[in-house]
């Protein structure tokens, strides 16, 4: 229902300096009013758009606390409709209670993301643009922040957009050209035609391509530490991540469940786990920790492999390097600062991707970094480019892509021009679902469910 005026909290819950209660329709200025006395005695509802106004909020006539109200009048606001903020002290129990004198007034509350949703609806956004906004919120390194932020100024539309539009004017001609024949309509050229397609198809396998380097800097990287006990794990994942959230000892198998915690590294982020030793181990606790470490093994997107430099290779490092072929894994060489005894050709056997390290010394981290941007593939990552930002873009552009495939199939295979233009249609209609352009109410309401109350 988007006659109706929500309100909701638009800051995060807790103590803070400030807190943002936003109310968004048609009559958020009065129901502002109802609310809100300015210190001038000037009704918000009088005010002009893009001015802000001191003075106090009130609930069943008593004064509830200082406040500032900003104004913003349709359509020139996020939502595209009246806006007002309001903006008191921060704390749990004071939005709580302008936002109850908000509601009593004839506000209703906002659903998730049901700010960002009406300035989609409203034309202010679309549907990618929109998408993003959460992106910045939870984006966890500057260049996810950068990344997102560049989608949500419209780079992935823009490239969209442009893919389609090209699209739509080859169709439009094909069918102008098969509908009207006695129209003097210029012919179609097959090598012009195939030239378009073939760039466009470029466009799309670009996108598709650099999905992957995308979501791991927005996202982040499921990651397993693992090696058998004593070698020096605990005190990688300490060292990555600043401060001592491992035990370390001398003892093995100090380590019997797995240790969570998430780093950024280059503006990678790694969800790391420090999993138990790995080895044959005679303890059932610590055989619980091990079984828990090799299955968490085999879930992991990559895998931090850590060996013993001064020791040379065991049955458990056999087993581990076993499990981790033919994985994404980095091999860590422990203990560099000591002498070598480690069969060095047997790790690359399995893995390229090795670097020494002493997590004593710490040495080796600068060497880490490199090699990890190197396995994750966002050394070359442009945070402003077009990047498909989740998995309901990727899926329409694979299937636009997949369309325009068959169409050059179909033209390649000199098949009439109507098969031609019904692939190429599929591709325009799954690039504008993709946008927003075409789209249902549910899909719409699944995109803005697991945004937060507020946006």
């Amino acid at each position: 229902m988007t006659n109706s005026t929500i309100a909701a909290i638009s800051t995060a819950q807790g103590m803070g300096g400030i807190g943002v209660i936003r109310i968004s329709g048609e009559n958020a200025l009065t129901i502002a009013d109802k609310v809100f006395v300015a210190v001038s005695s000037k009704k918000l509802s009088d005010a002009k758009g893009y001015t802000a106004h001191f003075g106090a909020v009130y609930y069943e006539n008593e004064k509830i606390d200082e406040c500032i109200a900003t104004v913003f009048k349709a359509p020139f606001s996020y939502t595209g409709e009246n806006v007002v903020e309001l903006s008191c002290h921060g704390g749990t129990y004071i939005t709580k209670t302008v936002l109850r004198a908000v509601l009593d007034n004839g506000a209703i509350p906002a659903g998730a993301g049901e700010f960002t949703k009406r300035a989609f609806l409203n034309g202010k956004l679309d549907l990618t643009e929109a998408e993003a906004v959460m992106d910045i919120i939870s984006a966890k390194s500057s260049a996810a922040a950068k990344s997102a932020l560049s989608v949500h100024e419209g780079a992935l539309s823009k490239s969209i957009n442009e893919v389609k539009d090209d699209l739509v004017n080859r169709a439009a001609h094909l069918c102008a050209w098969a509908d009207y024949p006695e129209e003097d309509i210029p012919e179609i050229e097959f090598s012009a035609l195939k030239d378009a397609l073939d760039i466009a198809k470029s466009r799309l396998s670009a996108l598709l391509e650099n999905y992957d380097k995308g979501k791991a800097i927005r996202e982040g990287i499921d990651t397993v530490i693992v090696g058998r006990p004593n070698v020096g794990k605990s005190t990688l994942m300490n060292l990555i991540t600043g401060y001592d959230k491992s035990i370390v000892t001398d003892i093995a198998g100090t380590t019997r469940d797995i240790v969570e915690e998430t780093a950024v590294i280059k503006d990678i982020t790694l969800h790391l786990s420090d999993t138990a030793g790995i080895r044959d181990a005679d303890n059932a606790i610590e055989k619980i920790g091990v079984d828990k470490a090799k299955h968490r093994l085999s879930t992991a997107e990559l895998i931090i492999a850590v060996f013993d430099s001064s020791s040379p290779l065991n049955d458990d490092d056999i087993s581990i390097l076993n499990e981790i072929k033919g994985s994404t894994c980095i091999a860590v060489i422990n203990k560099d600062d000591l002498k070598t005894k480690l069969d060095i050709e047997k790790i690359k056997e399995v893995t390229e991707n090795i670097v020494f390290m002493s997590a004593k010394t710490k040495t080796g981290i600068k060497e880490f970094e490199d090699i990890l941007d190197k396995v994750v593939g966002t050394a070359d990552f442009d945070s402003s480019s077009a990047v498909l930002s989740n998995e309901r873009q990727r899926s329409l552009a694979k299937s636009a892509y997949v369309a325009l495939l068959d169409a050059i199939s179909a033209l390649s295979l000199g098949m009439t021009y109507d098969a031609v233009t019904v692939s190429l249609e599929d591709a325009i209609s799954f690039l504008c679902e993709l946008t927003g352009e075409r789209v249902t109410e549910t899909v719409v309401d699944n995109v803005f469910h697991s945004f937060c109350v507020g946006k």
